[in-house]
């Protein structure tokens, strides 16, 4: 078990439905993650991957869906999702420059794993997520190599960790230091308990407006070490997993619910920040049937979505806090910081 201290070990509890056993996006059964970080004086940066289910996807496929609250982003794969509703490979995070060594990487990997199934993949289409970390890490470096990803996927496990680690070894969030978080939260529907769970890259928002509980920390935050208010940009991936029976509309109207999180912490979506959120369900498997017409799958009734929106707003907004306390102090390239938000959180 991960000893980091999170946001609810600060006696700040984020809404009112119940936890996943870890809290994490992993409490989705078959889910896993799984860093590699790069930290030298000038490379603070690295790779994240999520292993969406223990099959293997390409010919497991899962039901999945995007949504872009503001586009300033580079992420790959996006659009053959938006098209066709399926997840079928896993999925990476990284800093912005690094995006196609990365997704050259995956591809590699997913030939790789076909192989052992002996499946011969001819078309991929992997997903590859970015934030800008430049201000921390020297980012036409592109540190981030095959060997990185590899060993990102090889550590993959239940129990990560958070914070500036993987792909947010650079990040910033609300102008402290930000990076990997998650969270997630358990919802009874027909009798059954369902899990919805966030993982997070957060690299957005402007110190001022940061607030916490209807609390306006930042602007004491702000005050007490006479930083600068830079407009509200960056970015923040926002990935959401359930094991709850969602078709990709529902999926897709479950990603839009992640920006109530992020409006709860004070972000106002700037015009040079790039939210995306992307959403995946492991309840109906798309298993690869060739001669099949047909596939069976259940969707939940779209009256009962109302649960998971909560637990998806709820997760978000404690995933970005979680980001945010996990992670220590960085000093990067050209001797730039950034404070852990734990150094402050006395000021609520």
């Amino acid at each position: 078990m991960s000893d980091q201290k999170r946001i609810q070990d600060y006696g700040i509890k984020i809404g009112e439905l119940p936890k996943g056993r870890l809290n994490k996006i992993t409490d989705v059964e078959g889910v896993r993650v799984g860093h590699c970080t790069i930290d030298t004086e000038v490379s603070k940066t690295g790779v994240t991957v999520i292993i969406p289910s223990e099959a293997n996807i390409f010919t497991n496929k899962l039901i999945a869906a995007s949504y872009v609250l503001n586009g300033f982003g580079k992420s790959l794969g996006l659009v053959q999702v938006d098209e066709l509703g399926s997840l079928e490979s896993v999925i990476a995070l990284t800093n912005t420059l690094n995006v196609g060594l990365v997704h050259d990487a995956v591809v590699e990997y997913m030939i790789d794993e076909g192989k052992k199934d002996e499946v011969e993949i001819l078309s991929i289409n992997p997903l590859i997520f970015e934030c800008n970390d430049s201000y921390l890490n020297d980012i036409q470096l592109r540190a981030v190599k095959k060997e990185h990803v590899f060993e990102a996927i090889e550590a993959a496990e239940a129990d990560f960790d958070e914070g500036d680690t993987g792909a947010g070894k650079g990040m910033s969030c609300h102008h402290l230091k930000g990076g990997i978080g998650s969270a997630s939260r358990v919802v009874a529907l027909d009798g059954q308990a369902f899990t919805v769970g966030v993982l997070v890259l957060s690299n957005h928002g402007r110190l001022k407006d940061l607030s916490i509980k209807g609390k306006n920390i930042g602007s004491r935050i702000s005050e007490a070490i006479e930083a600068e208010n830079h407009a509200d940009k960056g970015s923040i991936i926002s990935v959401i997993a359930t094991d709850a029976p969602l078709d990709s509309r529902q999926l897709g109207r479950v990603c839009k619910r992640a920006g109530v999180g992020l409006a709860r912490l004070g972000s106002y979506i700037g015009h040079g920040s790039g939210e995306i959120m992307f959403a995946f369900s492991t309840a109906n498997v798309l298993k690869s049937q060739p001669g099949r017409e047909t596939l069976d799958i259940r969707i939940l009734n779209e009256d009962k979505l109302d649960a998971v929106f909560r637990a998806v707003a709820e997760c978000e907004e404690e995933a970005v806090l979680n980001s945010m306390i996990t992670a220590g102090k960085v000093t990067g390239v050209k001797g730039r910081s950034r404070e852990s938000l734990k150094g402050f959180i006395h000021l609520l």
